[in-house]
């Protein structure tokens, strides 16, 4: 690694598993400090640059509780990765509830305001700094099968607009990227396999133009780059990186 975020001060939301852990690992060898902040810690500890922290995205004066000890621990906030979200079963147009909506947009959407609100409060205090936020593939093309998944995630695409455009409208020095992944091998892909026939994941490797289901490090790279000074002229744009499979 060749240290492209020494001395950052980040902060990750779902950073217990899937892309999220990777990002937090990633940062760590990249030497950044790191808050890894996920619902599913069962208690906070902190292990030399790694902070862990049980944390619920909906809530938000957790979000400023949390925010505020990062600072106090670490002295600032240069990063913040909006990565935690959910995808529920049933969540079809005419099966999905509204229970299973309002969750969904809960976790998705309302929790990465939250982070773009007070991630914003607290930067333009301590110098600035960079906001990924986590949209997807589906932010883009729709999907039946996943109505509440994919309205949230398009209404991170453009909030993570909205962010960038206060924040340059205000000359605050933060930019705000959202990045849109398409299936990779994570655990909540997984989930989802485990639920459909067992055709399924075949049917959706093959419709990779790459053949494959995308790897946590062929997103970390990305990330990197968002979340250090090389970005400083990228802020509301969102990027895609799904094997082509939009592009097909």
């Amino acid at each position: 690694m060749t240290g492209r975020l020494q001395g950052k001060i980040a902060f990750v939301t779902g950073g217990a598993s899937g892309l999220g852990a990777a990002c937090a690992a990633r940062f760590l060898a990249e030497g950044a400090k790191v808050t890894v902040a996920d619902l599913s810690i069962e208690r906070d500890a902190t292990e030399g640059p790694l902070r862990r922290r049980r944390f619920d995205v909906t809530d938000e004066a957790t979000w400023q509780s949390a925010l505020a000890e990062t600072v106090q621990a670490f002295g600032r906030l240069d990063v913040l990765v909006n990565a935690a979200g959910i995808s529920l079963d049933g969540d079809d147009l005419e099966r999905c509830t509204p229970e299973t909506w309002r969750k969904t947009l809960a976790v998705n959407l309302d929790g990465v305001f939250l982070g773009c609100k007070h991630g914003v409060a607290l930067m333009k205090s301590t110098g600035g700094g960079s906001i990924i936020n986590f949209a997807s593939i589906l932010a883009k093309v729709g999907d039946g099968g996943s109505i509440a998944y994919t309205a949230s995630k398009g209404g991170v695409r453009l909030l993570t607009r909205s962010t960038a455009a206060y924040c340059n409208r205000n000359r605050l020095p933060i930019r705000c990227n959202a990045v849109c992944p398409g299936y990779f091998e994570t655990p909540m892909l997984t989930r989802y396999f485990a639920a459909e026939p067992p055709a399924t994941k075949q049917k959706l490797i093959a419709a990779q133009p790459s053949g494959r289901l995308g790897q946590a490090e062929e997103l970390t790279g990305l990330l990197v780059y968002l979340a250090s000074d090389e970005s400083r002229s990228c802020t509301g744009a969102d990027f895609v990186i799904d094997g082509g499979f939009t592009a097909a």
